[in-house]
């Protein structure tokens, strides 16, 4: 049932790791890069919690629950991926990423509550932290891509090296292949007649999904307003580092900028190769993370991983050897593991199972929200206070992280302690 999120995940990875250098090609200046990514949050914020909240009021005996919302949106993100390396100037590639971002923000939420339903609590911090494993091989892999491509593939096409077509052709093709094998192979679990009962009773029409949205983060509980203030700082930190990691990695390792482009190719490719390797991180640790949030809290876990996070994004900068990044980012690639499953083991007794895609919509929103933050106010500061220096600007994401861990310890559940955090009722994952 997770397969699917292999290649959403794969295409989140390019997100990650290509699109920024596409906009370096196509003659973005450093300032102008969070404005360019200004479609992640925007359109996650308004797509995801609409959209979760429409699956939780849709049922069809052959298409099911969650399925045509998670279907639509891996089309839309395989179209986008095709046409993305056929970009010829910047407002081309930012209205695509717009396209693959509303695609990326349909399929996630509903393909999350899709998971929630099928699993008791029992099985929850498994088949959660699974979505950890396969984000990770996912991104792994479209990492990886961006490594080996460019050593097989040389040559341009218009602006844009050949190996982008490449990478981006072969996430269209996981995108819709691998969500198409979870639908194929999984299917949903009819509501109750009581769940059918109230999906007759409240029939959707065009303000229903806004007026769900609004009542469940009215009723929201307390513990999802302390997550909220460790994800300000933990995704305007992950934002800070994915817009400037190659370049960092130019000007430590290659002593050069985006001028020379050889060079800066070269500092691409590298970069692919780092995230790739804190991707399989990721996906070994996921699991690990399972027992530890059992024995220990799930707290206490998210804590530790965000100072491990912190330590290497605050001596990536420095690195010289190209060798040593990889054991830098190792401790990004376990904090990313917990991001992407732990802290919602911390609200899962607090949520009602039959709100499920309403809330991971919020929950969302929750993360989103500092993107969109970061999208606006980072070029200001890159510009003014860290001189458009990419270095520079990934040390600030570990002061960020740091700070987030600490707010981290000061969350409370109904219940905080290890026999009550051992049984979740409801979880997903970004």
């Amino acid at each position: 049932m997770n397969v699917g999120f292999f290649g959403i995940q794969y295409s989140f990875g390019l997100q990650q790791s290509a699109v920024n250098p596409i906009y370096d090609f196509l003659g973005a200046k450093p300032d102008e890069i969070p404005w360019l990514n200004l479609a992640g949050p925007l359109t996650g914020l308004l797509v995801q919690p609409i959209i979760g909240a429409l699956s939780d009021k849709t049922w069809h005996p052959r298409w099911g629950r969650r399925k045509p919302y998670f279907l639509i949106g891996a089309i839309m993100c395989s179209l986008a991926l095709f046409l993305f390396p056929f970009s010829s100037e910047l407002w081309m590639a930012a209205g695509l990423l717009w396209i693959l971002d509303a695609g990326n923000n349909t399929a996630m939420e509903p393909y999350r509550a899709f998971i929630a339903d099928k699993l008791d609590s029992t099985q929850q911090p498994t088949g959660f932290l699974a979505q950890s494993f396969f984000t990770g091989l996912g991104q792994t892999l479209a990492n990886f891509s961006l490594f080996l491509f460019p050593m097989i593939i040389v040559g341009y096409t218009g602006k844009l090296p050949n190996w982008v077509f490449a990478s981006f052709i072969l996430g269209a093709i996981c995108s819709i292949g691998t969500v198409w094998w979870s639908m194929k192979t999984t299917p949903e679990i009819p509501p109750t007649p009581e769940e059918l009962e109230e999906i007759r009773n409240k029939p959707l029409n065009l303000l229903s999904p806004f007026i769900d949205v609004f009542s469940a983060i009215k009723d929201m509980p307390k513990v999802m307003w302390q997550l909220a203030l460790v994800y300000l700082f933990q995704w305007y930190a992950l934002f800070c580092y994915w817009q400037n990691s190659s370049k960092s990695i130019a000007q430590s390792v290659f002593q050069t900028g985006t001028d020379n482009r050889e060079l800066y190719e070269k500092a691409v490719s590298l970069a692919g190769s780092v995230n790739g390797w804190y991707n399989i991180i990721t996906f070994m640790s996921a699991f690990a993370l399972v027992g530890f949030a059992k024995k220990y809290g799930a707290k206490w876990v998210h804590f530790s991983c965000l100072l491990l996070a912190a330590a290497g994004f605050m001596v990536f900068p420095y690195i010289e050897n190209k060798w040593l990044l990889y054991v830098a980012i190792t401790g990004f690639g376990i904090g990313w593991a917990s991001m992407m499953g732990i802290p919602y083991l911390m609200v899962v007794k607090e949520i009602p199972k039959e709100r499920y895609g309403v809330y991971m919509g919020i929950i969302n929103m929750l993360i989103v929200i500092p993107m969109l933050i970061q999208t606006v106010t980072f070029g200001y500061i890159m510009r003014n206070f860290l001189h458009n220096d990419s270095g520079k600007a990934i040390l600030f994401a570990g002061v960020l992280l740091l700070i987030a861990a600490v707010f981290t310890l000061l969350i409370k559940t109904t219940n905080d302690n290890k026999e009550e955090a051992n049984l979740p009722a409801y979880t997903g994952v970004h």
